[in-house]
């Protein structure tokens, strides 16, 4: 597991980091009875060890923060959202494979 990704547990903590952060942030919105969700989380970690300091990534257990996903309009998981200076650029639905997961953030670095 990556040492780059942050785990969120709460809508304050990521209020706090979308307002403050300055890259782009990566969201991946996931629950653990998720089975792509599981082998969503191996491409997640290492592509936030390859683009260290270059983009924050966050994880957002969606049965744990209920209101931040429900707020974020999550209606399936997984699902990868971009956010740069606060606003949403990007939304992905369904398994993201590494290339697609780049292909979203690179535009915004």
């Amino acid at each position: 597991m990556s040492n780059y990704v942050l785990d969120i547990t709460s809508k304050e903590e990521f209020d706090n980091i979308v307002a403050t952060e300055d890259r782009p942030i990566v969201v991946d919105l996931w629950a653990t009875w998720c089975m792509p969700c599981k082998m969503q989380a191996p491409i997640l970690h290492q592509f936030a060890d390859d683009m260290a300091g270059k983009v924050c990534v966050l994880k957002v257990n969606v049965d744990e923060c209920e209101e931040l996903a429900a707020l974020l309009g999550v209606q399936a998981i997984p699902t990868i959202l971009v956010i740069k200076d606060g606003d949403l650029k990007e939304k992905h639905v369904g398994l993201c494979s590494d290339k697609d997961l780049s292909s979203l953030v690179i535009k915004y670095l």
